[in-house]
């Protein structure tokens, strides 16, 4: 049978979680439609998920339709909770974009969108809602060509939308008025097509066109865009059939080499890992070694997700979704045979906000800090932080309901009660120029038996840290150059000003070892030190994250607007007035954003709306802003030099 690996895409509140169970209950998966409202939906499982009414934690049902198994994947649309996202788009084979027909293009539509046609995901549209009083089926399908500039056919036509009598019509690839568009739509990107539909038309068939649609779709060239309501089932079953027939699924190799990859993990009642494993190749049994990065580990348990539920189950295929046991090494993102460096770079901007959290009772830092870590397990992109000489911990966060998702966690899952500080902006450093750093074995001041040299240059905005050996990499155990680069990447955490380095490609360009008296562990202490020397040489800037925003407001509203805009430095890019609204697209800093949305109700009467998404890191004017490093500073190396030997020598 063909596999598809399916994931269910919204902003929040667009109605995703309700068209997973209306899809569900259709494939015959569950007897009774749950409800958001009432908390008792078949994916969100969470005690918080059911009182807030949104998804939290991705969430995987496996059932049938047709001759294909589908793993569909219910993912959060809270943009606090985007890490969850980005974990599931590298197993999607396609994506069903959920749009609702009332407020139609959000900020987490656009930021979604983006991410999957850069993934090369296919995707389609359903359009959400239609029976909800406000519905503009015919707006929304401009706006997703124009906002998200996608090549987008309408496959259904909607009676009476915005009235619970709303109907929806699938239309008939043969016929009008689907057969022009359509046509219009495939010919742009098929020549024998074109030359068809402008000679031959007869030629064109609706077998013919269904073909050439689903070649396109699954080439991302063109978008079907499919209208409905969810709670109802109005409109659904076009979309199973689009599920069904459209969509591009794989035929996967069971007998093949091993190759999976780790999506999710969850923790079991004694505290054991739960790990969510897709199976691209082979076949995994219990009792079996697989190899994970950090060295092979033995599966004790295996349930399978199959027909709606998860149950025991002794081995499973290529094209399944398990959650295995006894991985106890295992992180999220990990390859899992295979090429085990295998794994794209992040499709979502880092955190950008920071909060300091304490314990209530004091006597309780100590669980709090390894209850945080086994939630970073969970979810890595917190970048739980610690400064060891005041014992504070820190966590990067996405927005405030992430950070009472974690409050409730702490309290729910381990019994701690936590409090937070207010929220702050988290800064990056970004290269300015090229630098060196060398310090040479059996040379003073360089108390290690080790030659590290380093070499520091700018990538371009974006393209992350990255590391290369410009040296003969015989000439040296293996391990050594990895204790160099973990190493590497790990000081790179905290630049000059105490803040992450980003963008920024280090060479080694030296190495010696004196054998057998040298160890890892000589390169793992020289190396923050070299790389320092080098980051001085080269110097950073302080940058802070800017994002960018899409207003509405009532017209009569502008001219405040826009000069709490140009208080808080915003730049605008667009600005549209119609139909009695003004439409403000631009960027301004992330720090700003709270202090205008705080501002927008006052000023539009409580009509204003405003949707934001980071969009880059700009240079800071003035002063740059310092945080406190957390454990040993390299960049003082008398100080880092003698620190390390008093540790050493309590050791």
């Amino acid at each position: 049978m063909r596999t598809l690996n399916l994931g269910i895409l919204a902003h929040v509140d667009a109605g995703k979680t309700s068209l997973t169970e209306r899809l569900l209950f259709d494939a015959g998966v569950i007897d009774k439609l749950g409800s958001v409202d009432t908390g008792n939906t078949q994916t969100d499982t969470l005690e918080l998920e059911r009182q807030r009414g949104i998804t939290i934690r991705a969430a995987v049902v496996s059932f049938t339709i047709g001759d294909r198994i589908v793993n569909l994947i219910d993912t959060p649309g809270h943009p606090d909770f985007i890490a969850e996202v980005e974990r599931v788009l590298g197993l999607l084979d396609a994506a069903v974009v959920v749009v609702s027909a009332v407020e139609g293009v959000q900020a987490q539509t656009r930021v979604l969108v983006r991410a999957l046609r850069r993934l090369g995901v296919p995707f389609i549209f359903f359009v959400n809602k239609v029976d909800r009083l406000g519905a503009r089926y015919p707006e929304v399908l401009e706006a997703l060509a124009s906002q998200l500039l996608v090549r987008s056919i309408a496959m259904s036509s909607v009676i009476d939308a915005g009235s619970r009598l709303a109907r929806v019509e699938a239309l008939a690839p043969g016929c009008e008025p689907l057969f022009t568009p359509l046509c219009e739509a495939l010919a742009e990107n098929d020549e024998a097509l074109l030359d068809d539909y402008v000679l031959t038309p007869d030629r064109l068939t609706a077998d013919r066109l269904e073909r050439c649609l689903t070649d396109q779709v699954a080439r991302g060239l063109v978008h079907p865009v499919f209208a409905g309501a969810a709670t109802t089932g109005v409109g659904v079953p076009a979309l199973t059939s689009a599920i069904a027939t459209i969509l591009p699924g794989r035929r996967l190799d069971p007998d093949g080499p091993i190759a999976g990859t780790i999506f999710k993990i969850e923790r079991g009642w004694g505290g054991e890992k739960l790990v969510y494993m897709y199976l691209r190749s082979g076949t995994v049994r219990l009792r079996q070694h697989l190899d994970l990065p950090k060295g092979p580990d033995r599966v004790t348990a295996i349930e399978v997700f199959d027909g709606g539920r998860i149950h025991g189950a002794a081995s499973f295929r290529a094209g399944r979704i398990a959650r295995v046991s006894g991985l106890a090494g295992a992180r999220i993102g990990d390859a899992v045979g295979g090429d085990l460096l295998a794994g794209g770079r992040p499709q979502f901007a880092p955190p950008s906000l920071e909060t300091r959290v304490l314990a209530r009772r004091p006597s309780d830092k100590a669980a709090l800090w390894l209850a945080l870590n086994q939630m970073a397990e969970q979810d890595p992109l917190i970048n739980l932080r610690r400064n060891d000489d005041a014992d504070d911990i820190f966590v990067s966060l996405y927005g405030e309901v992430q950070k009472e998702v974690v409050q409730s966690t702490l309290l729910t899952d381990f019994g701690l009660e936590a409090g937070f500080e207010e929220s702050t902006v988290i800064f990056v450093e970004r290269l300015v120029g090229t630098g060196e750093g060398l310090q040479i074995l059996f040379k003073e001041p360089n108390p290690f038996l080790a030659t590290v040299g380093l070499r520091v240059e700018a990538r371009r905005d974006g393209a992350g840290n990255s590391f290369a050996l410009e040296v003969d990499v015989g000439q040296m155990p293996a391990s050594f150059y990895r204790a160099v680069e973990e190493t590497v990447f790990e000081t790179l955490k905290q630049g000059i000003f105490g803040w992450q380095i980003i963008d920024c490609h280090v060479a080694m360009t030296a190495a010696r070892h004196s054998s057998p008296a040298s160890t890892a562990a000589d390169f793992r202490r020289l190396t923050p030190w070299v790389l320092a020397d080098a980051l001085s040489a080269a110097q950073t800037v302080l940058c802070e994250p800017i994002d960018r925003f899409h207003l509405e407001a009532p017209a009569e509203s502008l001219s405040g607007l826009l000069t709490l805009l140009a208080k808080s430095a915003a730049t605008m890019t667009d600005s549209v007035i119609a139909d009695g609204m003004a439409r403000l697209e631009g960027t301004m800093a992330s720090a700003m954003i709270q202090s205008v949305q705080q501002q927008l109700p006052g000023l539009t009467s409580g009509t204003g709306t405003m949707e934001t998404s980071f969009d880059h890191y700009a240079a800071m004017a003035g002063p740059p802003r310092s945080r406190q490093r957390s454990g040993l500073d390299p960049f003082k190396p008398v100080e880092y030099l003698l620190r390390l030997q008093s540790t050493r020598a309590s050791a």
